[in-house]
This record gives structure tokens, sequence and C-alpha cells, in this order.
């Protein structure tokens, strides 16, 4: 018989009855027809199925296995509660407000969601709350129609979600821990002092994201070259957690490394674009590299991609130093150039990272527009500066991003404390009969400035020595330049030649190559530069007694 043509004049229910008893036989006449496996008859079971309205109400709410409260009126008569909800917190007396016989509800704060949601008839959610019994559940309040006279009703029903909730902190704690320990790499990798140069009065802050994990790689740092130069840094690496902080680490030690070699910015920052693409190629980041020279009177700074440095004159006007930026580290194949902003007495520098200015809903020049207007109202000391403008740009404690500021000030000493920073120089003219000369100068100048008899003694040497090394080794222009700060004596000569002397140990015979080496032995420091026209820059310093 064909089972399809047969079943198909049948009603359904009739149809697939009759799928289940019929024996299905093939046609072996038909193309590709397999042999069939023998159909057994199934019973089964005829006995009536009740209805869903049949059930007894109670009796389904018994059964199931989350908790269920029956409440009616507007002080939440209690009408039932299933096995599962006695079990939770014990059996409850019917027919008592809410208030009196479901403390358990009043203790999590639902008696306000029950009358919620009779007011508007929309069932209302309470997520994942921790009850009396230890559990978590989260509860969901239905409103039901009148019954008996007793008024409109709230269905609660609770699923005990504890799994889920333990599972939830579980990952929270985990993910605290993470940025603890980020937080904890990031600070230790920061300046735990920051150096204090002579002519510079500086502070700085670190405010970590508060998001979950949101520690970043901002970075700054404040570097004495020597010779009354100062190195300022500040960086941020792209990217989240540990690993951002650990390259942050590593720039930042590469960075003080270049430092010693007391180069131009650009060329520092041509230096870590190599290095940072060998720490992680997926990884950039951002710096400026800015020297301090106080006897120009200027900030020569290099950026990679950075933002712009902010500079407040002594008149209080703020200036944006935008040129020139290349791209940040680690793209590589790019010429840095060195631009310079002028940063005399009584003026004040900020440098600072995307998270004081970047919002999501702002323009970033919006943001940095605004810092500007800040720094023009903010006076005071570095730190109080620094304060001030963290506190303007809104950054708390839930901040979204890294916060770093570098804020340097350049004072205007007058009175006595500017009698304790001098300067003198002399330029060097002639041959052989300028060493003379010098002596005699810089011999006047340190009497002048009342050092002690040995100090000005050897300042007299150093300057002789250093002099007399320029005039055989180096071209002219010749200057010497001396410079006294409150804490330290520094004696410079600079010339046209960029070879850069070094200490080396002289031979009985030689006739040369003993001025550096005396140099070295009587000063606190030496060191040589190349000078950004041409030539270089040898300098010593001595430190002043207390």
């Amino acid at each position: 018989m064909n089972f399809t043509r047969w079943s198909a004049r049948l009603p359904g229910t009739q149809r697939r009855a009759a799928a289940r008893t019929e024996p299905v036989t093939t046609d072996r006449r038909s193309e590709g027809a397999v042999p069939a496996a023998r159909a057994q008859p199934i019973t089964e079971d005829t006995s009536p199925v009740p209805a869903v309205d049949e059930l007894p109400v109670r009796g389904v709410l018994d059964r199931v296995p989350a908790l269920v409260a029956l409440v009616h009126g507007p002080d939440h008569r209690l009408a039932h509660i299933n096995d599962a909800y006695a079990a939770a917190f014990g059996v409850r007396p019917v027919g008592r407000p809410a208030a009196e016989a479901l403390p358990e509800l009043k203790e999590l704060g639902l008696l306000p969601l029950l009358d919620q949601v009779l007011r508007s008839g929309k069932p209302r959610t309470l997520k994942s709350r921790k009850a009396t019994d230890g559990r978590s559940y989260t509860f969901t309040c239905t409103p039901v129609a009148e019954d008996a006279g007793a008024g409109p009703g709230v269905l609660v029903f609770a699923t005990d979600v504890t799994d889920h909730a333990e599972a939830a902190e579980r990952l929270r704690a985990s993910e605290r821990r993470q940025r603890e320990t980020a937080v904890t790499l990031q600070r230790s990798l920061l300046p735990q002092e920051l150096e204090q140069p002579d002519d510079l009065r500086i502070a700085a802050t670190y405010q970590p994201g508060g998001t979950e994990a949101a520690v970043g790689g901002d970075w700054y740092d404040v570097i004495t070259l020597g010779g009354g130069r100062t190195a300022l840094v500040i960086g941020d690496v792209m990217g989240r957690g540990v690993r951002a902080a650990a390259v942050m680490g590593q720039l930042r030690t590469a960075v003080r490394a270049y430092a010693r070699l007391d180069l131009p910015p650009h060329e520092v920052l041509q230096l870590l674009d190599g290095l940072a693409t060998e720490i992680d190629a997926n990884q950039i980041a951002t710096c400026v590299y800015a020297i301090h020279d106080p006897n120009e009177g200027r900030l020569m700074y290099a950026s990679a991609g950075h933002l712009p440095i902010l500079v407040r004159d002594e008149n209080g006007t703020v200036l944006r130093a935008d040129e020139p930026t290349g791209p940040p580290l680690g793209t590589g194949g790019w010429m840095h150039a060195s631009g310079s902003v002028p940063l005399g007495p009584g003026s004040t520098a900020v440098l600072y990272t995307d998270g004081l200015v970047e919002r999501r809903n702002e323009d970033l020049d919006e943001g940095i527009a605004a810092l500007e207007r800040a720094l023009a109202g903010a006076t005071g000391t570095p730190q109080v500066v620094c304060d001030r403008l963290v506190r303007s740009a809104g950054v708390t404690a839930d901040h979204d991003d890294d916060v770093a500021v570098l804020v340097l000030q350049h004072p205007a000493r007058t009175g006595a404390d500017g009698e304790l920073f001098r300067n003198a120089a002399l330029e060097l003219l002639g041959g052989v009969e300028a060493a003379p000369r010098a002596r005699a100068f810089a011999s006047g100048v340190l009497t002048s400035w009342r050092f002690p008899v040995e100090l000005h003694d050897l300042g007299v040497l150093a300057a002789s020595e250093l002099v007399a090394n320029s005039l055989q080794h180096g071209t002219p222009p010749m200057r010497l330049r001396l410079r006294r700060t409150d804490r330290r004596l520094i004696i410079e000569v600079t010339d046209g030649d960029d070879h850069l002397p070094r200490r080396r140990r002289a031979e009985p015979g030689d006739e040369s190559g003993r001025g550096i080496a005396i140099v070295a032995t009587i000063a606190s420091n030496w060191g040589s530069r190349r000078t950004p026209g041409g030539g270089k820059a040898v300098w010593c310093e001595f430190a002043l007694p207390s």
C-alpha cells in the first residue's frame, strides 16, 4: 500500500497515529530501492492528558523550583508561598502584610517595587540581590488580576542566581587584582622622587584610570644633564594593563640612557623610535622630549605624535607649541625635527597626556583650549598649578583614562635670591694670549662672587685647562662662560669644532692629554656635547659648600 497517498486522506491526528502503527514498505521497482528494515509496532499510552487550564494553579506553583510568593492589596497581604520559598526562608503567615510576613523582601528593598508594579500594572525586575539565607536571587514582580475581592495582586518570582553571582564576583576580583598589579607596576616604574634642577621648580602627578584594568602606559621623567641643563619627558604607550606598563618602563629606561649622550631632542626621539619597534612592533607610543638650557632662556623640544606643550609667560599669556610634530614612536621611517619655545624667568610650562584633555563627546582641540584657559589663571607653586589643572579638567577617581601632568616653572629671581644666580662670559679672541686673559677673567669673577679660596683656585685651574684644550684642539669662535647657582659653580667653554674630547691616560712622554683628566679629577662632574649650530661645549661643575 502507498502509505503517503493513504495517509493524505486522513485528518492530521489520525495520520500521525497511522504513521506510528503502519508498517513501512518499499516498492522494489522504484529507482535505487533499498530493502527496508522491519517496523516494530509501538504501543502508545492512550490515557487522557489534562489541559493546562484544568491544572490547579497552586499545585503548579508548589512544584516550581523557583521561589514564588503571591500578595494582594495595597499593603501586599500574603496569599500564598510555594514549597521552595518556605524551604528557603521558612513558613510565612498567610494574610499578614508583606512588611511583617515577608521581612526578607523588606530587607532587600523590594516593597517599593511592589508598589510600583501595582501602580503601573507592569512587571519589574530586581537583579542579583543577596538575601538573608546567603544566596543571591533575581526577583521578578508581575501584576495579577483581582481575586475574590482581595484586590489586585503581585506575583513575586525569585530565581536562584548564586552560582552566576559568585562567578561574576570571582571575575571582578580577578580584574581588580590585575588592575592593582598594573597600578603597582606603573607607579614603581615612574620616578619615586623628581630630580629638582637648580634653575627650575618642577611638580608632577599621575592618576590611574578608574575603570577596571584601565591602567595605561603614561609616564614622565626629569633628567639633569649637567652644565645647568635639564631634560623633561612625558609619554603615553597605547593600550592598557600590565603589557602597556612594561613597555612604558623599557622606554623610560631607554630615555634616561639616551639623555646621558646629551643629544638634541630630535635625535633622542630617533633612537627611541627604533627601540620601540624592537620592543613590540604592534605597540606605539607618543612622547615629548624637551631640554631646558638656562643660558638660552628657551625650551628645545621634539614631539612624536604627542600633544603640544603649553607655556604661560610672566604676563599670563599662554602659548601653544604646535610644531614640529612627527608620528608616534614605533612607526619607523620618519625623521623627527626639533623646535623651541621661549621659557624665560617667570614662565610656566605644562606637559600632559591625552587623559587630561580628551573627552568622548568633545573635540580634542576644545579640551586643549580649556586647559589653556585653566593655565592662564593658575598661579602658585608647580604642585598647586598641577592640582588646579587636574581639578579643572574634571579628573576624578573613576576617570576613564590615565592622566599624567608635568609642570615646570622658571622663577624670576630678584634681590638676595637673584645674587645666588649669576652669569659671566668672555669671548676668547687671539691666539695663545687668550689663555692668560681667560685665567685673569675667571679669577676676577670668582673673587667678586666671594667664593672660598680653595673653590676659587679650583675654578681658575679648571677654566685654564678647558680654555687650553679648546685653543689646542678647537676652532673659533670660542667663549668662556661661568655660571653660579645656589648649589653649584659651572664652567663652560664652547668652540666651533664638533670633535668631542674624551678622558684618556697620557703616557709619560706625551705632551698633551692631561687637561681633561685634571678637570675630571678636581670637578664634581664634567661632560661635553655638540651645539645646535655646529661645534661643541665642554663643561665642568663644582658643588658649593652648604
